[in-house]
């Protein structure tokens, strides 16, 4: 049986180079002549994150996390998947709502609920009220009560995201594994980029010159979140090219949306993420990326809809939680591209979601980022394979080449590899996505 790295080499050989122009850039990408066969191995690591066999080769079976390393993370940091739950992670005694009716303070005063805070949204034309229950009442009981009160009112859960990265071992940075290292040191000039996760270290010597805007959105009396994930991601996306940034020259929009709450505890917020959107929305970026994984919700499904209509490229990670059960979202809305991780070119990482909301699948283990203090180490996960896709988005959208997570799909269907089953799967989505772009 050949391997699927031969089968890869074989398409590779055989494919045609192809340069797409996209105004200020270029992306140069392959195109597979043939379709590749439906096997792929999954690498077994310990504890520490060392590589200790191959688990097994596969063909049609896509519960590719059976027999990988026990959890040991809560918070997506570990050298395990995240054990975040998206069915119980949300604000206790809170819920939101999307554009209350008239009347609607009196009435829900009167029905012991408590107005916390109002939040107009300009940019996405929306307005977002935040509730605190009555006592003793759970949240789903509150929604339920709500929607009886209100028929057709938009209300949800203020639940939680989780940042989709874990530790690793290896040393490479974005650009050396992506291929990108010979491109120049200020590429991306005219590149807006939109980027939703926790704080930046501005202060890193990866930022030093760099076109960067930050806001924090939090609840009053909380304090932002420390600057950990963001200064990864942020680092991949405009970081300079010496320390591995993809897209140096672009400009970047940082809405960090995450805080400590009152117990000391680092969250993500649906109305976080909302507040960040709408001012990433007046900035007028040609994608957003969001490192971040949580569960479905009403109120973030209407933020998104208006979203899509403004025209927002958004492309998200499918999550750590080494799931085939539990989407991820915002990635598995379909106004959002889905991004999972690579180990090489045709290994998916081990505690990457699956589903039919994956699209594609870019490089994502063993990636040396930036860290807050000014120095780095090696990362894996979700979050660390978004970023190469959002700044492909980014540069077809400013192009004008596409405008929508539909149309980026079909065109950079074209330029993958497939890995997995035959055509588009719950592991690998489209596959491994061959585009470069060329900045002299």
């Amino acid at each position: 049986m050949r391997t699927v790295h031969t089968i890869v080499m074989d398409a590779l050989n055989l494919a045609m180079g192809l340069c797409v122009a996209v105004g200020v850039l270029c992306v140069a990408v392959s195109l597979p002549a043939v379709g590749l066969a439906a096997e792929y191995k999954v690498l077994q690591y310990d504890e520490q994150g060392n590589v200790i066999g191959v688990d097994r080769t596969q063909s049609d079976d896509p519960a590719i996390n059976k027999g990988s390393t026990p959890n040991t993370s809560s918070s997506g940091f570990g050298s395990g998947p995240s054990t975040f739950d998206p069915d119980t992670e949300f604000e206790e005694g809170e819920v939101v709502v999307v554009d209350p009716p008239k009347g609607f303070a009196d009435k829900v005063r009167a029905r012991g609920f408590k107005i916390v805070e109002t939040v107009y949204l300009d940019n996405l034309g929306i307005v977002i009220v935040r509730l605190a229950t009555p006592k003793s009442m759970k949240v789903k009981d509150a929604i339920r009560t709500l929607n009886v009160a209100f028929p057709g009112i938009t209300v949800d859960a203020n639940i939680r995201f989780d940042p989709s990265a874990g530790l690793s071992r290896s040393d490479a940075n974005a650009r050396i594994i992506a291929g990108w290292d010979k491109l120049a040191p200020d590429c991306g000039k005219g590149l807006k980029l939109g980027m939703i996760d926790s704080g930046i270290d501005l202060t890193h010597p990866a930022f030093k010159g760099q076109k960067i805007t930050y806001k924090a959105f939090y609840k009053p009396g909380r304090q932002p979140a420390p600057p950990d994930h963001g200064t990864s991601v942020a680092g991949m996306l405009v970081g300079r090219a010496d320390w591995g940034g993809l897209m140096p020259g672009a400009e970047l929009y940082a809405a960090n949306m995450f805080e400590i709450n009152e117990k000391g505890k680092k969250v993500g917020s649906a109305i976080g993420l909302i507040k960040s959107m709408d001012w990433i929305a007046s900035k007028k970026v040609h994608a957003v990326n969001m490192s971040v994984a949580g569960g479905d919700n009403k109120v973030v499904r209407k933020a998104l809809d208006i979203a899509k209509r403004q025209k927002l490229l958004l492309v998200a990670s499918v999550g750590n939680w080494g799931r085939d059960d539990k989407p991820a979202y915002p990635a598995a809305y379909k106004e959002v591209v889905a991004v999972t991780a690579l180990k090489g070119k045709e290994l998916i990482y081990k505690h990457a979601n699956t589903g039919k909301y994956v699209d594609f699948a870019a490089p994502g283990v063993g990636i040396w980022t930036v860290l807050p203090g000014g120095g780095g180490k090696p990362q894996s996960g979700t979050s660390f394979a978004t970023p190469y896709i959002t700044v492909i988005a980014a540069v077809l959208a400013k192009s004008g080449k596409v405008k929508t997570a539909d149309a980026f799909r079909s065109l950079l269907t074209k330029v993958t590899i497939d890995l997995g089953k035959a055509g588009k799967d719950n592991v690998f989505g489209q596959g491994a996505v061959k585009a470069r772009p060329s900045c002299k």
